[in-house]
């Protein structure tokens, strides 16, 4: 219409340049948006005269004079108005409006460049490209155009710029540019709208030129950075110039012609860059390489021409052979699919075509092997598969994949052994770093090998034993190297470390390689998991004895690497692992690389040798300067400690071997130097340190055999040599430390090395147990002399300015009376006299009140000393700076002396005055305070003797003692060094059996912090196992010691009981239900335990009960020990047993439908197992009051294993205390409407009715009660009741039996009616599910093989019952738990272990007992559904109406239609294109654009239209037309919009939608085509909040469609609404 009326117009000879002069604008104006479409409307009418020379309505003259002023349009208005940010002009235009106004300036250039002289798109092109160069951080300036504005303009100037070579060459060099540097918003812009149009612009060997460009420049870019940016961006101007790179065309073998067409299947550059994309974590990119590989299959099968491409290694990634394009089109298609499916990420949806991956991997071998490794398929494509499954975001589908490729049997094959190697020590090592990945498998035990653990030891031994021997040890290098590149959890390492010790020996690790598993042990080990740490040490010393080159290391580098493995997690001398050392260094002897010495490098070295070696090199040191150093580097001595026990452990076992002369020989240079220790005044000090250190860990590492049963006997033998050896020159050692601790050391380094002479005392003391006259000098002498001397010490005055040697001498002698305190207290050295004595003093010199004060000398604190500037400021200058720690050993040390005293001799002695031990407890207080969390134990120590005989006449002060330590305790949960010696120490401060035995009215304050403190214990317990289990022990022992004292005291400190049953009680039910990552840990604990002394660790590392079993264990143990014939015993019972009840009653009662192994049935559970254990223990009296609690429980919805405990305890009530039969029997006459199915529980006790009969008086009134009442129940409409009832009448009838037969009449003629029963139920035989329900039913463990008498055990209630009722396996409490504590009580009445085998023998049954209640109960539609009809369409005739097209129709109706434009062209599901149409119809969409016009027609579609297609016009646009399609929209002003999830999508909720909108939708499976993502000007994705990631096509576009609907309704009613106003 526009152009008619243009035509109009210009046929009356108008006057052009009024019209140019009123249609301009100001050049610093902004125009409106109409203004610039009517100028753009009448340059574009002016076209057709000024191009046709014949043209009579314009001169020649006026011809030139409108082009001069279009060029004038081009260069003063659009380009200033390009220029010219929209906010500059202060009319506050919104951005929409100023995007529209610019868009219509750009389609005004786009019209106006044809009509100028050649040389104008030259000068507009140079003008412009300057701001295509822009970065992401600079804005347009006064001359420069922003990126997409320029863009556009280059788009339109491109078509008239083909003759200009250098120019267009220019224009490309700048738009590749902008594709590396521009934000990635803008790179699909300039990838569409410059090169796109600049390949369109040119033909021929120019266009080959240009192709060639382009595609040398991406591949050249990622060749030489292929990061994820650089393929992401390569790959979108791949996919956008698909059409012109993949066209078909003959490939030429020469590539010297230079019109021959690029063709990037020849580029192995190209390959990469699909590869790279088919593994990228952007889905848009997978999408995009995944389009151009079927883009090339296809070309290349369409040619049917051979296509190699080779590396220059001779490599092949892609081929076509015509003779073979079959098989080779299968594969691609196999592929395609799996990586298609890949995207779903949804294990259900991806399994099915998992065995889809092993056709190709098979296609793969039988071509590789056909073609002599020269095949088809690279096996990198097989690889990207794999790799694409490790980065999904499901764990499950990443799971599969790892199990898939650890089960690749053709991994066993050299050729791809070795093409596998990189992706084995790269992608693969990072995917199993995912913990998760090492659940137990369904089916599998605790305490079994995750699945994932053993196929990865089969699969690492058998790919190491396929690779070609030249590459195994290059290959496994790399892998330790990535083991240590990055900090490891547990889990993954331990397994990891446990596959690699099982590689088969062979000679793969030189001492690069050991040097890489140091690295792994230094850096990697750190976890808290100290069990797991300890494994994975083991596994990979087992890994270095197998697997290391001998010839090729030497045995420095040997013992150098084993420094890195602690004593006392793994490498314990006596436990396996050391044994096997000694044998392979004992192997391996005179065969290790020689050390060169002197230039010799031909000597071969032997153990003996090396170690007589680095002992001389050891102690050979500079002669002293005079100045005290600081203590030498104790690593050197364990290396050394450690390389001497080895190698007399080694040597022993060789015939004719004496250990004694052995020892001798190796530690001369020791003992040479330890005996000249107290007499040579000019030894160098760090000679004799270095002597000291030596003996201190010859003794450490050498004494922990003493724990070990694995080689006690001949490890003692080297240790007794070892001390004949020491005790030669012990006196010179002792004398030496002795003088040095009184007086000697006054210096910072002093620090350190006092505590390694007191290390070493304390060692001498403890070898003294066996040299009495060694042992009674220092007890009588030696002791007391430094206990005066270090007291002398402490006394003197403190001086002004303290200074170094005065506070140095005062930390010693405090720490020498710390460790004397300690020896006595562990009996390591008795308390003679003269010990006696000096113990006194110390305790009068800390308690003395030389002041006004009762403190007296308590929390002393060292001064920190002031240096003098010409003193060394190095090293001990960084030493002062660490004075604090100095400090708090100083005030640590004080505590140790006091927790001692406090106990051994007390305060009264010194002072009656009861402020002296309030004074003193207040400066405990104190000192949590200000001590380090991990220096805390002393003082938890002295409160806990102190505290209770304070707290009569102090409770406040108590109150903050405990509050405090608990404050400080919680602190500490997230440290697993320092909690759970802290823990320990508070609970036997804060539960100290004086606090327990407190009466109701005696420290009520105290009691209430303390019932506090238990509540938060038991919560902090829910989260961190193992809490309360320290708690209960400590409880369970104070209440009821195991070694029995005065009655008269246990019976007080037993009643403290009943203030704590809650204690109990949730020790009773105790056992959280871990996150996985937590039971994951607790699973793979309990593997390596189940490893024995195979994994050292087991032996070395020290065992906690942190099991979150423990504490029900504890408890139950506790209650096994309690008397029935106790009253209190008696008492705390049925406390116990009312208040388990209650927790059930709560469950029970609650509104959470709980399900299977869920916490609230594992709680019930719980709960009935401790009332079936504690069964036999409850009075006659009691048992009537709990009745009415049992059966009421058993009416309740259960799970199956709660409701076999409910059954088993009936039973067992009524076995013991007959006389309540009638109230089980009234149980049969309740109303239960909302569970009926539960009186199958009632049932189920009658089925066990032969053990409850013999103890019940007129047995055949009884049994006749029975049989009426399962007859009544055996025509129940319910089939679960009825199974029930047929089964009991089954098992009661049996015992009937003889009596029908002896009294005819005494049981009223009921045989004929009950076998007429029981031959029914036995025809269900020809009644499919009902028979199996009948035989499952009489083969159930429950009703079969179970006996509720003989089977009662321990055993059958915590361990069996679970089993076979499917609990899950960490319900299970093992017998060998309860045996290890030492407090269980097993009597008759409750055996631990059952005597029979048969029920251990079960495996769980298939017949579970359910409930259904009124859930399954029909319900009617509250509302009905109802299609209103509009009331335009209420016309009785409407034939007429559908002979006109769409749009008439619709106007007829009064129907509006929308600027919506909906393109459907590439959905192809008739079903889904007719819910489209008629989505797009009733919310007036203007168009439906589809791919072929016959769909409307089927009646799939017509189904879903419902006629829709009479009102609404349809376009027909082929897939292959698209790209030309949303070129013409986008030049008429449409948006083009886009459902994708990509990295620059707006949410649908955020998107304002322009009027002018296109809405692509793609295809069903694949979506929008990768060439056709970049066309888009905007990707809108919709908000998801589930699992499943995608909705249907239609679904999609119905929500977008609204969602436009709603917005643009939203609009126009407020323009309404502002025009009527």
């Amino acid at each position: 219409m526009c152009s008619v009326l243009i035509n109009a117009f210009l046929s009356g000879s108008p006057d052009c340049d009024r019209v140019f002069q009123t249609l301009s604008w100001p050049s610093e104006s902004w125009p409106e948006r109409e203004r610039v479409e009517a100028l753009t409307a009448f340059i574009e009418g002016l076209g057709p005269h000024l191009a046709d020379p014949d043209s009579v309505l314009f001169t020649a003259a006026t011809k030139r004079r409108i082009r001069e002023q279009i060029e004038s349009v081009i260069l003063t208005q659009c380009l200033p108005l390009f220029s010219r940010a929209p906010g500059d002009t202060g009319e506050g235009l919104r951005c929409r409006d100023s995007a529209a106004v610019t868009d219509a300036a750009c389609r005004l250039v786009r019209v106006c460049v044809p009509l100028c002289d050649e040389a104008v798109p030259g000068r507009v092109a140079l003008s412009v490209l300057p701001s295509l160069g822009l970065s992401d951080e600079e804005l347009p300036g006064p001359r420069r155009l922003s990126v997409e504005v320029a863009s556009e303009v280059m788009a339109a100037v491109i078509p008239s710029l083909s003759a200009d070579e250098r120019l267009t060459l220019t224009t490309l060099s700048s738009a590749l540019s902008c594709v590396k540097t521009l934000p990635d918003v803008l790179v699909s812009k300039i990838t569409v709208r410059l090169l796109s149009t600049l390949l369109k612009c040119c033909s021929g060997a120019r266009l080959n030129n240009i192709l060639r460009l382009i595609l040398d420049d991406l591949c050249g870019w990622h060749s030489i950075d292929c990061t994820p940016v650089v393929t992401e961006r390569a790959l979108l101007c791949l996919a956008a110039l698909s059409d012109h790179l993949l066209k078909s065309q003959s490939i030429h073998s020469s590539s010297s012609s230079s019109s021959c067409e690029p063709d990037p299947r020849l580029s192995v550059q190209f390959w990469r860059m699909v590869q790279d994309g088919l593994t990228h974590r952007d889905a848009v990119s997978r999408k995009r390489a995944l389009y151009l590989l079927k883009r090339c299959v296809a070309l290349s099968e369409e040619e049917g021409l051979d296509c190699p491409c080779s590396s220059g290694e001779g490599e092949t990634l892609f081929k076509w052979d015509p003779n073979r394009s079959k098989l080779i089109r299968e594969f691609w298609e196999d592929y395609v699919l799996v990586m298609e499916t890949l995207e779903e990420n949804q294990i259900h949806v991806v399994r099915p075509v998992l065995n889809r991956i092993g056709t190709l991997i098979q296609t793969t071998v039988n071509d590789s092997e056909g073609l002599s490794g020269q095949g088809l398929f690279h096996p990198s494509w097989l690889l990207c598969v794999y790799q694409r499954m490790f980065h999904s975001e499901n764990k499950s589908l990443m799971r599969e994949g790892v199990c898939h490729l650890l089960e690749l049997q053709v991994l066993q094959q050299p050729v791809f052994a070795l093409a596998f190697s990189q992706f084995i020590v790269g992608p693969f090592m990072d995917v199993l770093s995912e913990t998760s990945l090492f659940h137990r498998s369904v089916g599998q035990s605790v305490g079994e090998s995750p699945e994932l653990g053993a196929k990865l030891q089969v699969f690492l031994a058998t790919f190491f034993s396929s690779l070609p021997s030249e590459h195994r040890g290059s290959v496994l290098l790399q892998l330790i190297q990535q083991l240590g590149s990055k900090h490891w959890c547990a889990v993954p390492l331990m397994f990891l470390s446990q596959a690699l010790s099982k590689l088969s020996p062979a000679p793969l690790l030189r001492s690069e390689g050991l040097a890489a598993l140091r690295e792994v042990l230094r850096c990697t080990m750190i976890t808290h998991q100290v069990l797991l740490r300890g494994a994975a040490q083991c596994f990979l010393l087992n890994c270095a004895l197998c697997l290391t080159e001998v010839n090729a290391v030497t045995l420095d580098d040997v013992f150098s690497f084993l420094m890195h493995f602690r004593a006392d997690e793994s490498l314990c001398r006596g436990t396996q692992i050391w044994i096997q050392l000694c044998s392979w260094l004992s192997d391996c002897e005179g065969r290790f690389k020689p050390k060169i010495t002197d230039g010799d490098s031909t000597k071969k070295e032997t153990v003996r040798s090396y170690v007589h070696s680095e002992i001389h090199t050891y102690f050979r040191v500079p002669a002293s300067t005079g100045q005290t150093e600081r203590i030498p580097d104790p690593r050197e001595a364990e290396k050394l400690a450690r390389a001497v026990l080895l190698c007399v452990d080694m040597e022993k076992g060789r015939p004719g071997t004496e250990i004694g002369d052995t020892l001798a020989s190796l530690l001369s240079p020791l003992l040479e130097t330890l005996g000249r220790l107290s007499t040579n005044i000019y030894l160098p000090q760090r000679k004799s340190d270095k002597s000291l250190q030596l003996v201190l860990q010859l003794f450490q590492f050498g004494g922990i055999i003493s724990c070990q049963r694995v080689g006690q006997e001949q490890g003692d033998c080297v240790m007794v040599a070892m001390e004949k050896l020491i005790f030669k020159v012990v006196d010179p050692i002792q004398e030496f430390i002795l003088r040095r601790l009184c007086g000697e050391l006054q210096e910072l380094f002093d620090v350190e090395r006092a505590e390694l002479y007191l290390s070493v005392l304390k060692q001498l003391v403890v070898l003294y147990r066996s040299a009495p006259q060694y042992y009674n000098k220092i007890q009588q002498n030696d002791f007391p002399k430094l206990i005066k001397h270090s007291l002398k010490i402490l006394k003197e005055p403190s001086k002004q300015i303290p200074s170094v040697a005065n506070q140095m001498a005062r930390a010693v002698a405090m720490a020498s009376l710390a460790m004397v305190c300690g020896l006595v207290e562990e009996e390591v050295i008795g308390e003679g006299s003269e010990m006696i004595s000096g113990i006194k003093a110390v305790n009068e010199y800390f308690y003395s009140c030389q002041s006004q004060s009762s403190r007296g000398n308590l929390n002393i604190r060292l001064l920190k000393p002031q240096t003098d500037s010409s003193s060394d400021l190095g090293e001990q200058g960084r030493l002062l700076q660490d004075w604090g720690r100095i400090s708090a050993n100083f005030l640590r040390d004080q505590w140790i002396c006091l927790s001692f005293l406090i106990k051994a001799v007390g305060i009264a002695e010194v002072s009656r005055a009861p402020a002296t031990l309030k004074a003193a407890l207040s400066c405990s207080v104190e000192a949590l305070a200000l001590l380090p969390s991990d220096l805390v134990l002393p003082v938890l120590a002295f409160m806990e003797t102190a505290l209770p005989q304070v707290l009569c006449d102090e409770e406040p002060l108590c109150v903050e003692a405990v509050t405090l330590s608990w404050e400080l305790v919680q602190g500490l949960s997230t440290n697993a060094h320092d909690f759970w010696l802290a823990l320990k120490g508070f609970i036997s401060v804060a539960f100290h059996h004086k606090l327990l035995e407190l009466s109701h009215t005696q420290a009520l304050t105290l009691k209430a912090t303390l019932k506090q403190i238990a509540t938060e214990l038991m919560e902090l317990s829910q989260s961190k196992s193992g809490v309360l289990g320290v708690l209960l022990e400590h409880c369970c022992q104070t209440w009821l010691p195991s070694e029995q004292g005065g009655s008269a005291q246990l019976d007080n400190t037993f009643c403290s009981v009943f203030s704590h049953v809650n204690i109990l009680a949730e020790g009773c039910v105790y056992g959280p239900v871990f996150r996985r990552d937590q039971r994951l840990i607790q699973d793979v604990q309990t593997y390596v335990e189940q490893l024995g002394e195979e994994c050292a660790a087991n032996i070395v590392v020290t065992s906690d009960d942190r099991d979150d079993q423990f504490p029900r264990a504890c408890v139950l143990a506790f209650l096994s020990r309690l008397d029935s014939n106790n009253l209190q015993h008696v008492r705390l019972i049925e406390e116990l047993v009312m208040s388990l009840l209650e927790k059930d009653n709560d469950i029970s009662k609650s509104k959470v439908r709980y399900y299977s192994n869920s916490l609230q049935h594992r709680v019930k559970n719980r709960v009935w197992q401790t009332l079936l254990l504690l069964l036999p223990k409850l009075r006659e009296e009691f048992v009537a009051t709990l009745l009415n609690h049992v059966f009421e429980a058993g009416f309740c919805s259960n799970q199956a294993s709660v409701k076999y405990l409910i059954e088993w305890t009936m039973i067992l009530i009524l076995v013991h205390h007959p006389q309540h039969m009638d109230s089980f029997w009234a149980c049969f006459n309740m109303d239960h409407e909302r569970t009926k199915t539960s009186i199958c529980t009632f049932l189920s006790v009658l089925v066990h009715f032969s053990v409850i009969i013999p103890n019940l008086k007129n047995k055949t009134a009884q049994l006749r009660k029975a049989l009426d009442i399962i007859l009544q129940w055996c025509f129940n409409h319910n089939f679960s009741v009825r199974l029930y009832a047929l089964l009991a009448l089954k098992k009661v009838w049996s015992l009937a039996e003889v009596q029908a037969e002896e009294e005819p009449d005494g049981l009223g003629g009921l045989s004929t009616v009950i076998k007429a029963c029981l031959n029914q139920a036995e025809a269900m035989q020809s009644t499919g599910n009902a028979n199996k329900n009948w035989m499952r039913i009489q083969e159930h463990f429950f009703f079969g093989d179970f006996h509720p008498i003989g089977d009662y055990s321990v055993e059958t209630i915590f361990y069996t019952f679970p089993s076979l009722s499917e609990l899950a396996d960490d319900e299970w409490i093992l017998p060998w738990k309860f045996e290890k504590l030492w407090c269980f009580s097993v009597s008759p009445s409750l055996p631990l272990r059952n005597p029979a085998l048969h029920l251990s023998q079960l495996q769980p049954g298939d017949w579970i007992q359910q409930d259904k209640g009124d859930l399954d109960k029909e319900e009617r539609w509250a509302e009905v559904q109802k299609k209103i009809t509009p009331w335009r369409l209420g016309i009785r005739d409407q034939e007429p109406e559908l002979q006109l097209v769409p749009p008439q129709r619709a106007a007829r109706v009064g129907k509006l239609h929308g600027a919506l434009l909906v393109v459907a062209s590439l959905i192809d599901k008739p079903t889904n294109l007719g819910g489209l149409c008629r989505t797009c119809e009733i919310f007036g969409a203007s168009a439906l654009v589809l791919d072929s016009l016959r769909h409307i027609s089927d009646k799939h579609f017509q189904s879903l239209s419902v006629s829709s297609e009479l009102w609404l016009p349809l376009i027909e646009v082929k897939p292959v037309e698209l790209t030309d399609f949303l070129q013409v929209k986008k030049s008429e002003g449409y948006c083009i919009i886009g459902v994708e999830q990509t990295a620059n999508s707006q949410s649908l909720q955020d998107y304002q939608f322009p009027e002018k909108t296109l809405l692509l939708l793609g295809n069903e499976r694949e979506g929008i085509p990768a060439n056709l993502l970049q066309m888009l000007d905007v990707c809108v994705e919709i908000p998801q909040q589930g699992v499943i990631r995608s909705l249907n096509v239609h679904v999609s576009a119905a929500l977008l469609i609204w969602e436009y609907t709603r917005q643009h309704l939203t609009s126009d009613s407020a323009d309404v609404k502002s025009k009527h106003s």
